[in-house]
């Protein structure tokens, strides 16, 4: 397809090789187009934004815009996205706030339609985040993630790696790796997230010393330094170590666990 003719491109702008921009597209500012990227018809980038290789940006997405911060006074601010990620129809990136701030996110990410990533949030590689899911602002999201619709990640907020957080769920605690949680609710974690585990190719043993963590964690009512405690001592799972030192960094607690008639 190459550059449309109706693509608007700001002479400050760097294009890769083999970059294809379709009609109406938008490039703003000092905005740097890695190699074999896709801008869809009426996409927008803009601002110190650099997008990696092999991205694709869909209709109507804006990436790069300033941050709905009541605080931003114009700083020069970036984003910095990695390569192979698809930000499909009317998904949002904003810059940073302060001055040399950045927004970042990794490799392999898909942000389907709507979803929101707001000023200084970070996501690593391979993050998932499906319609209308919002990210806010100095949020970080780990490897992995799954976010599914509606939910939302609240200011300050970490979602661990390979953690998963059901359609219409909420955090403002810290949700600890490889744990899920439960659907419409608040900071409730239901369980770890086995199907989840299992497609990252986590081996059985792995898994049941993860299950055996959650539930020193979860199950057993121990207080938290309790339960710190006993990770550090019982385990010796990489995996486990992972989780016990995103829990014990927390600043903001973690999601707490709601017991269940199975759980009685």
């Amino acid at each position: 397809m190459g550059i449309h003719p109706t693509a608007v491109i700001d002479p400050q702008a760097k294009l890769g090789q083999d970059v294809e921009i379709g009609p109406y597209a938008v490039v703003q500012g000092p905005v740097e187009v890695g190699d074999r990227c896709w801008l869809g018809p009426h996409s927008v980038v803009m601002g110190n934004l650099q997008l990696g290789t092999d991205c694709r940006v869909h209709s109507g997405a804006v990436l790069g815009d300033w941050p709905q911060d009541l605080s931003f006074q114009g700083a020069e601010s970036h984003v910095v996205i990695g390569d192979r990620n698809v930000f499909r129809e009317g998904v949002t990136v904003h810059r940073g706030t302060k001055e040399g701030s950045v927004t970042t996110i990794g490799n392999d990410c898909l942000l389907m339609a709507n979803s929101h990533v707001a000023h200084n949030a970070s996501l690593g590689n391979n993050v998932i985040l499906a319609n209308g899911a919002l990210i806010a602002g100095y949020a970080q999201v780990g490897d992995r993630a799954f976010i599914s619709g509606n939910c939302l990640v609240h200011q300050f907020t970490r979602v661990g790696r390979l953690a998963m957080m059901s359609g219409g769920s909420a955090v403002q605690k810290d949700l600890p790796p490889f744990c899920m949680t439960r659907s419409s609710t608040s900071n409730i974690v239901m369980g770890l997230n086995v199907v989840g585990l299992r497609r990252a190719g986590v081996s059985d043993r792995d898994r049941l010393e993860l299950k055996r963590a959650f539930s020193i964690l979860y199950r057993e009512r121990l207080s938290f330094s309790e339960a710190i405690a006993r990770l550090s001592a019982d385990f010796h799972s990489p995996l486990v170590t992972e989780l016990q030192a995103f829990v014990s960094s927390s600043e903001r607690g973690i999601c707490r666990f709601l017991r269940s008639d199975l759980d009685a």
